[in-house]
């Protein structure tokens, strides 16, 4: 099995050479985060010209840098120019070959010098009409090829060279390959494997709504002239203000997938093995076949091929029937004994090499559908023999089968990344363990909670057992031995996994030569917790005391140093911003660390360094950690805090710290200026009193520190002043940039990567003056620095660690490190979070469900506990209004979280008989208004006789257990709202579903899907009557599958990333051809590392879309769109809201294309899972409305048009105010449907209302302003006109003569162009002059930063350093 999987990414580039060349492209290191953002600022950015290139990321900027510092490795950010010299090493000219297969026509295959011989071997057994073969060899000129040598090094192979395919002999192991792999041919268009989350397989429904491919090949050509062709009715579920929000459309049923049947049963017969004196045959195994006309055969596998033999099920003949139909493959044998079998089988296989490539490709990481069809279940003995070899502890019989993760993993690590060609191999190594290690993780994490896995300590209660499966160690998150008593418990045994995880994520990142870290996959099961690590080699064999010889594996009482450890985790210091302190062990000896104390080193037996426990590599959150006799600031008192939390393992997250670091840098550079300034005119005005003077600077400066390090901000309204906000503050922000923007490592405002390099570079220089010493040192106590010449803050993570101690030296280190952490909380709660708001508040974060709503708080390093806060501070809001959709997204994020927790441990009192019986009664009592929802007990006849046998090898927690059953809906909402209250401080006074519902305006749907994706619950797709007061909405034949959920680490690709940052940096400053070529680049390299299947390929093909379609390439846009599309629904989910992006803007690009039923069947497809995901009210809502209302008044259906236009109107006044640009564009929009219906009193008062605005808003001399009076003259005199011709009407009834009146049916460029306009996408029509001009700033710009860095290095006299603050 694993053969056949490993291959598939090194095939993909082949199998359709000419759309695969790019199709492997992959997307922003960020992944979601930019592509999140992007997104938004297409339709958040209005349309001023700066941003108008391509919805202008302009404020996001920062967004992207400080995701970069994630690929910490210096080296990685070369001279750019180099990096281009490598790529095109790489990128070495491909050829053509001949290949030769027995009864097929040579056809030629383009291949290139770096494929091994065994990707030819994949295309083949891709190809149709060559997919049936798998044992053969390639032959040149009679000599059989290596399959893992590479094409360049094979003499004589050159352009147009014949190779020839050999049937080779078989074995067992290659009779196995040709039966899984013809199993795999029959079921290629079967769903089932999506819908059970196995292989990496998950669904995609784009090609449903665009009746296959979207390009040439594409089924039908619409033009504009076929408009009456076109059924432009919307279902009714998805008009606006439609109430019923059905579940079934969620996944349309796919023609294709009603599978045309080839056989009824292909399995492994019960006549295997062959006997002995049958071995000397050449037997190796036999099959039973059922084939569709009913004919049962059995069939004998040899060496030479498959042939019929004469037994049946009951007698063993293994005699070659007659006639025996000899056959190399078992395709060619089935179609000569049966026509069916001929047929469909030929028909599939054309079905097959039809759909996208991106349909069939496996995804690196699963992903589960929470809504499943009901699927029968086939017979298939290939699944059948999985279950009993890998997937259960089999694993170790199979010789070759366990692979030792931990080899692997830090191996791949080892592998050299001198150069880009190095560094691609890496990274590509990297990944692909990961994603395997993930995956076998996951399978064991299952088996052991099943109760399928030995545990290593059986005689231990369960709940402390341990387990080794496929050499992976797993352990269950609860709190053994009372290791976790002093820090919370069971809860704290909870949160150390994920915490953990972040740690090793955190280091990985860095990845510093020689520090390795475990293999880590957290999987949340059926109500547990576990953690699968990979194993040190030794350690099982040794006691935990003699194998730790760094750190401290009793939380801080006894401790322990090593020089080496310390040498390897000063290199992390700066980019995890972790001070090396000193604690003091047992003895009360000083022990000097550089992380915190429970962070053990071991050397294992292969001589490597680990780290484990990570779980502190974050300082710890005072918010939610009282501690006796501290203070915290008055911000943090202000809000409530500080808070009692379930644990106290609360750590501030990494996107806090860098935020926290980066607004202290730039409070720094202000201060220090600010007091240059104050001296330079000291100097200038009177050089005998400047010591005067300069006392007062600094006093200055010292009101200036108290006022913000008390906590940078007195509370959220002067927070712009503090430079949160970069944008605004343009002096700081600006200097910043000069400051570190063109240096050759990353931005100096950036924080992570080191930001002391660049200030230091600035400061020492000025440092031989003492008064620029002083400043410097003023500036660094002010902001907390932990050096005094130059700007450096670092946390040290075991302050206020519960056991720890610190030398009396080291006191006053102590005191300014707990300042620091409370000026950090602090920070969270008066900056962070009102930051957040803003961006929400002007839309450039737009959530849409839970899972973007987590991510936009985690972005600006807001912890998820946080929520209640965040609610909290959005009610006290003025602009609340405009806030609801945040609102209710957060309260039905809050209450599914709540829930969550509780169906946790309620979960962990279900034994497995019951399970669908009690997940389908939470439901009940979470969503159904049925107030006596009871519970089904298994029936009693599956209940054993022998009750009183205790039964001996437990699952974990399991006992004939039915507490489960006497749950409550009153009970449960109670629960929630006590757990609302003490998890996040948050009042909910609601004690049923529908009061909730009815007082947040939430909806069931929603909080359906977000509690069935957060716990891994699958349901049957039908429609649920939720508000029956009668019978309780689910049934346990609902309940279909328990998925783990998992969490792990995502190894990144930062070469690419690099590229495609510099190809966004191109694209805004405006040369956009040149961004394309990076960005094409940056496809090429993903591809590379990920294979073809990654978020950040997604947003890489996202932004190439748009760029092709901006320079005007439509067609290629639509190509790479729909990749877009299908790669976010197959990666991501079907209902993800980067999907509905996706859709959004591939239906832009089919309309500009002309085909406009497609262009809003996609539309309507986006607005239904939008209605799904968050409900109608929703600022984005606005914009896929009035995207609507333009296509359907381009296709004059001018009413439905006024609906969904009428309706943007509406959202639009209510987020964006109704004197906003938005709500003028709105107003236009609806006034050109009305002249079409030549309603022009309508128009009128619509243009009417959009001119006012524009006038207030723009003044009268705007071009906008004028447009929009032109536009209100033409309606009046078409107004005027047409009453002219009614009076003439009734004046003189039939004879009167009527002037024709011109109405005005919408042309499609027009309707092109306002789409442009509302999705941000402006074409600015520039005179050869302008480009001129535009060229030319850009280049001063460049020749001014360039001054910038070369005045750097020689820097002698304050004077420079001031002078350079106010370039822009």
């Amino acid at each position: 099995m694993v053969s056949k999987t490993d291959d598939i990414p090194a095939s993909v580039p082949d199998c359709n050479p000419v759309d695969l060349a790019d199709e492997a492209g992959d997307g922003a290191q960020d992944g979601k985060e930019t592509s999140k953002t992007r997104l938004k600022d297409s339709c958040g950015c209005g349309h001023s010209a700066d941003t108008a290139m391509v919805n202008g990321n302009g404020a996001h900027e920062h967004n992207e840098e400080a995701e970069s510092k994630q690929d910490g490795n210096g080296e990685a950010d070369g001279a750019e120019e180099s990096n281009e010299q490598e790529v095109i090493v790489i990128q070495d000219t491909g050829f053509t070959v001949k290949i030769q297969a027995p009864g097929t026509e040579p056809f030629d295959l383009q291949v290139s010098p770096q494929e091994m011989v065994q990707e030819i071997h994949q295309v083949l057994m891709d190809r149709e009409d060559t997919c049936h073969r798998t044992c053969f060899s390639l032959q040149l000129d009679g000599n059989v090829l290596d399959n893992f040598a590479e094409l360049k090094s094979i003499e004589g192979l050159q352009e147009g060279s014949l190779l020839k395919v050999v049937e080779e002999p078989y074995t067992v192991r290659e009779a196995r390959i040709h039966v899984r792999h013809i199993r795999d041919l029959l079921k290629s268009l079967d769903p089932s494997d999506a819908y059970n989350g196995v292989d990496c397989n998950s669904l995609s429904f784009l090609s449903i709504f665009t009746d296959g491919d979207l390009g040439d090949s594409g089924k039908r050509k619409k033009k504009g002239s076929e408009l009456e062709q076109i059924d432009c009715t919307p279902p009714e579920h998805i008009l606006p203000s439609s109430k019923e929000r059905p579940l079934v459309p969620l996944q349309p049923q796919n023609k294709d997938w009603k599978p045309m049947q080839c056989l009824k049963v292909l399995t492994m017969s019960g006549w295997n093995p062959p006997p002995g004196n049958r071995k000397m045959h050449g037997d190796l195994m036999y099959l039973y076949i059922v084939t569709v006309e009913e004919r049962h055969v059995s069939v004998t596998a040899s060496t030479r091929g498959f042939y019929l033999n004469q037994s049946t099920t009951y007698t063993f003949n293994p005699k070659p029937a007659n006639p025996s139909f000899l056959s190399h493959s078992l395709v060619e044998l089935l179609s000569q004994i049966s026509p069916a079998f001929k047929k469909n089988f030929t028909a599939l296989q054309k079905k097959r090499v039809q759909r996208h490539p991106f349909e069939r490709i496996a995804t690196p990481f699963q992903v589960y559908s929470w809504t499943a069809p009901q699927v029968d279940h086939a017979m298939d003995c290939v699944r059948a023999e999985d279950a009993y070899t890998s997937r259960l502890g089999y694993e170790e019989h199979i010789p070759g089968q366990t692979r030792d993760w931990n080899e692997e993993l830090q191996t791949t690590r080892e592998l050299p990344r001198k150069n880009l060609p190095e560094r691609l191999l890496r990274e590509r190594a990297i990944f692909k363990v990961h994603s395997d290690f993930a995956a076998a993780a996951t399978r064991g994490a299952m088996a052991v909670i099943d109760g399928n896995v030995m545990a290593i300590n059986p005689g231990e209660e369960t709940r402390m057992q341990m387990f080794i499966w496929n050499n992976i160690f797993f352990s269950l998150g609860f709190d053994v031995r009372d290791h976790y008593r002093e820090l919370g418990g069971d809860a704290a045994a909870h949160a150390a996994p994920t915490n953990d995880l972040n740690g090793v994520r955190a280091y990985g990142a860095v990845d510093v030569e020689g520090l390795y870290t475990l293999g880590t996959v957290v999987v949340d099961y059926r109500g547990y917790r576990v953690t699968a690590q990979s194993i040190i080699p030794g350690i099982l064999e040794r006691e935990q005391e003699q194998s730790v010889i760094y750190g401290s594996i009793d939380f801080g009482k006894t401790v322990v140093s090593h020089s080496k450890y310390m040498e390897l985790l000063d290199k992390t210091s700066r980019p995890l911003k972790v001070q090396r302190h000193n604690v003091l062990n047992e003895k009360n000896e000083t022990v000097e660390l550089c992380s915190s104390v429970e962070c053990k080193g071991i050397i294992g037996n292969d001589g490597r360094h680990y780290i484990l426990d990570l779980l502190r590599t974050f300082p710890p959150d005072l918010n939610f950690l009282p501690v006796d006799g501290e203070e915290l600031s008055p911000e943090s008192q202000r809000q409530g805090f500080p808070r009692q939390h379930r644990h106290r393992l609360a750590c501030l997250r990494q996107e806090l710290i860098e935020a926290f670091v980066e607004h202290r840098y730039l409070l720094f550079m202000k201060m220090a200026a600010l007091q240059l300034m104050q001296q330079k005119a000291n100097k200038d005005s009177n050089k005998g009193d400047a010591p005067a003077i300069t006392e007062a600077s600094t006093e200055t400066s010292d009101a200036a520190q108290t006022q913000t390090t008390a906590t940078d901000s007195s509370g959220a309204t002067d927070v712009p002043t503090d430079g949160t906000s970069q944008t605004e503050n343009a002096a700081a922000a600006s200097q910043a940039a000069t400051d570190g923007e063109e240096n050759s490592s990353k931005p100096a405002t950036n924080g992570p990567l080191d930001p002391a390099a660049v200030p230091n570079g600035e400061c020492k220089s000025p440092l031989e003056d003492p008064k620029s010493r002083e400043v410097v040192l003023n500036a660094c106590k002010a902001v907390g620095s932990i050096s005094n010449t130059s700007f450096d803050i670092r946390f040290n993570p075991d302050i206020f660690s519960p056991g720890v101690r610190f030398p009396d030296d080291s006191a006053d280190d102590v005191q300014k490190q707990k300042q620091l952490l409370k000026d950090a909380a602090a920070f969270l709660v008066s900056c962070q979070i009102p930051s957040l708001v803003k961006d929400c508040l002007d839309h450039s974060a737009l959530p849409m469900d839970g899972a973007t709503l987590t991510e936009a708080l985690h972005q600006r390093g807001i912890n998820v506990r946080y929520l209640g806060t965040v609610l909290e501070f959005v009610d006290k809001t003025p602009a609340k209004a405009q806030l609801e959709h945040f609102y209710r997204i957060g309260i039905s994020e809050l209450i599914t979280r709540c829930a969550k927790h509780i169906f946790k441990t309620y979960l962990q009192g279900v034994e497995l008989s019951a399970l669908s019986a009690a997940v389908s009664h939470f439901l009940n009592c979470f969503l159904s208004s049925f107030p006596d929802a009871v519970a089904h007990l298994p029936p009693d006849e599956l209940v054993s006789r022998r009750k009183n046998r205790k039964r001996r090898n437990r699952v974990p927690g399991g006992g004939d257990n039915t507490a489960w059953a006497s749950l409550t809906p009153s009970e449960l909402w109670k629960n929630i709202a006590s757990e609302a209250q003490s998890y996040y401080h948050f009042t909910i006074q609601c004690e049923s579903v529908d009061q909730v519902v009815e007082k947040y305006n939430l909806h069931k749907i929603n909080l359906l899907r977000e509690i069935s994706v957060k716990t891994g619950i699958q349901i049957l797709i039908k429609e649920y009557n939720f508000d029956s007061r009668h019978k309780p909405a689910f049934t346990e034949e609902d309940i279909l599958n328990i998925f783990p959920v998992v969490k792990h680490v995502n190894p990144k690709a930062s070469d690419a990333f690099h590229f495609f940052q510099s190809g966004q940096a191109k694209v805004q400053q405006g040369f956009l051809k040149e961004g394309c070529e990076l960005i094409n680049e940056a496809l090429n390299l993903f591809n590379n590392v990920y294979g073809a299947m990654h978020v950040e390929i997604c947003a890489c093909l996202r932004l190439l879309a748009r760029l092709n379609y901006i320079m005007g390439d439509h067609p290629e846009a639509l190509s790479n769109q729909q990749k877009a599309v299908l790669m976010s629904e197959r990666v991501l989910g079907i209902e993800h809201p980067n999907t509905i992006q996706e859709y959004m803007h591939l239906a832009l690009y089919c309309f500009a294309n002309g085909q406009l039923s497609t262009a809003l069947k996609l539309l309507y497809r986006a607005r239904y899972l939008m209605l799904l995901v968050c409900g109608e009210d929703h600022p984005e809502m606005a914009l896929l409305d009035s995207n609507i209302g333009l296509v359907l008044h381009g296709v004059m259906e001018y009413d439905l048009s006024l609906r969904f236009l009428e309706n943007a109107l509406t959202i639009n006044t209510k987020y964006h105010g109704a004197r906003s640009l938005k709500v003028a564009l709105s107003h236009h929009l609806v006034a050109r449907v009305y002249e079409s219906k030549a309603e022009f009193r309508s128009a009128l008062q619509h243009e009417k209302e959009g001119y006012t605005i524009y006038k207030n808003q723009m003044g009268e001399a705007h071009e906008k302003t004028k447009e929009s009076s032109e536009y209100l003259k033409y309606l009046t005199q078409q107004a005027v006109a047409l009453q002219r011709t009614m009076n003439e009407i009734y004046k003189n009834g039939s004879s009167a003569s009527i002037t024709p009146l011109k109405f005005t049916a919408p042309n499609m460029a027009s309707v092109l162009e306002q789409l442009n306009i509302i999705n941000g996408i402006i074409f600015i029509p520039l005179s050869q002059k302008d480009l001129e001009n535009l060229k030319a700033e850009v280049q001063r710009r460049q020749q001014l930063q360039e001054l910038g860095k070369s005045e750097e290095p020689i820097e002698y006299s304050p004077l420079e350093l001031e002078d350079k603050i106010p370039i822009d």
